[in-house]
């Protein structure tokens, strides 16, 4: 792995900057209605329970990557097996966060532009970053967490200022009951974006304060749940249920509607601007998890050599990945939340967790009890004498 270190700071930028990312731009659990904000938040405390799995994990093996602790647990032949499919895992997400950039500028903005142009040039920046190693992009993530916090603020204070939310459209809350917002946590917010928070098990053995790595991981998450739930809220009561359902992009339709003294408006650029900014670092920290692990695993000693190949693989994964918009959509929203969210960030993990407790507790046994004999032959050796 790299020489390098981050601060607790800088991990929470990271992870906050990452959970808001592409979820800040869609529709997240919409299927919850006017409870969507809801579901968001349960989502978010099932996020808290699959970090604690994440972070017991790297309490028993604090100094290397998923890739090589899972060989520990399982052994070296299924070891590599399972830390190959994450290998995949990662490499698979890094290109649906790309076409989602992809699709997102084709269909606002860049009407006529061919998707592998537009993805090209997404993909060969973050290759530049990646290359740089992981604590320039740490510290790139600062100044641009201070950019969207500006950007985020002034977009809620022209939301408030021009007078568009309906608080009406939030109600009534839970007019079908829990039922709904509990399937869309199960279905949807557990898994994206709180779960894809597994990506930092690659990243946690940087932190120069392992102490910390609990406490942080944890606010990080709880900030940026109260984020999305917010943006969510914000989206419905302007928009309301049906208009936030049809369109792709609700944040966009929501600062399109911002109008002030009858000149400050079409906003487009603080939805460019967020929305870049967010992919760009997700995508940034999905590559550099998929250049770190695949390097860990085939022990190519600089993993620098594998970001133009890699990146080339997810780019044009990312084009092949769906033949439209809709069908990308669909199969994010079903097929790998079932086959592949639900076992690689909740089943294998708690998996691990279970069997590195025992093999852990088997060891403290095993020490005790050849600690014990020796402490009762000195006391016999004592009472001879």
């Amino acid at each position: 792995m790299e020489k390098a270190k981050i601060s607790t700071y800088q991990l929470f930028i990271l992870i906050v900057l990452f959970e808001l990312g592409s979820a800040m731009l869609v529709p997240i659990a919409i299927e919850a209605k006017q409870d969507a904000w809801l579901a968001i938040l349960i989502g978010m405390v099932g996020g808290f329970c699959l970090y604690l799995v994440y972070h017991g994990l790297y309490s028993y093996y604090p100094d290397i990557p998923p890739t090589d602790y899972i060989q520990k647990i399982m052994g070296i032949f299924f070891g590599k097996i399972f830390a190959f499919i994450y290998v995949l895992y990662f490499i698979y997400l890094s290109a649906r966060v790309l076409r989602d950039f992809g699709e997102m500028l084709i269909t606002v903005f860049y009407w006529e532009t061919p998707l592998f142009i537009l993805n090209t040039l997404m993909v060969l920046l973050v290759i530049y970053t990646i290359r740089k190693g992981i604590e320039v992009l740490a510290r790139t993530s600062e100044l641009l967490f201070v950019l969207i916090f500006l950007l985020g603020i002034s977009v809620l204070f022209l939301i408030v200022v021009s007078g568009i939310i309906q608080i009406s459209n939030l109600e009534p809350v839970l007019e079908e009951g829990i039922k709904p917002v509990i399937k869309t946590t199960f279905t949807q917010t557990l898994y994206f974006p709180f779960g894809e928070v597994i990506i930092f098990a690659m990243i946690l053995p940087y932190l120069n304060r392992p102490e910390k790595v609990k406490r942080i991981g944890l606010l990080a998450i709880g900030f940026s749940g109260l984020i999305l739930a917010s943006v969510m809220a914000i989206n419905v009561s302007v928009l309301g249920v049906n208009n936030v359902t049809r369109s792709p992009f609700p944040l966009l339709s929501t600062i399109q509607t911002i109008e002030v003294a009858g000149f400050l408006e079409r906003l487009d650029v603080y939805f460019i601007l967020i929305s870049v900014i967010g992919v760009f670092i997700k995508m940034c920290v999905f590559f550099y998890a998929s250049v770190v692990a695949t390097a860990n695993l085939f022990k190519v000693k600089e993993s620098a050599r594998l970001a133009f190949p890699l990146g080339l693989a997810i780019l044009i994964l990312s084009i092949t990945i769906a033949s439209n918009f809709s069908e990308h959509v669909k199969e994010g929203l079903h097929v790998i939340t079932l086959y592949l969210h639900l076992p690689l960030q909740v089943i294998i993990p708690s998996l691990l967790l279970l069997i590195a407790f025992i093999k852990n507790k088997k060891k403290k046994s095993k020490h005790s009890k050849n600690l014990f004999p020796k402490r009762k032959y000195r006391l016999v050796e004592r009472d001879k004498k």
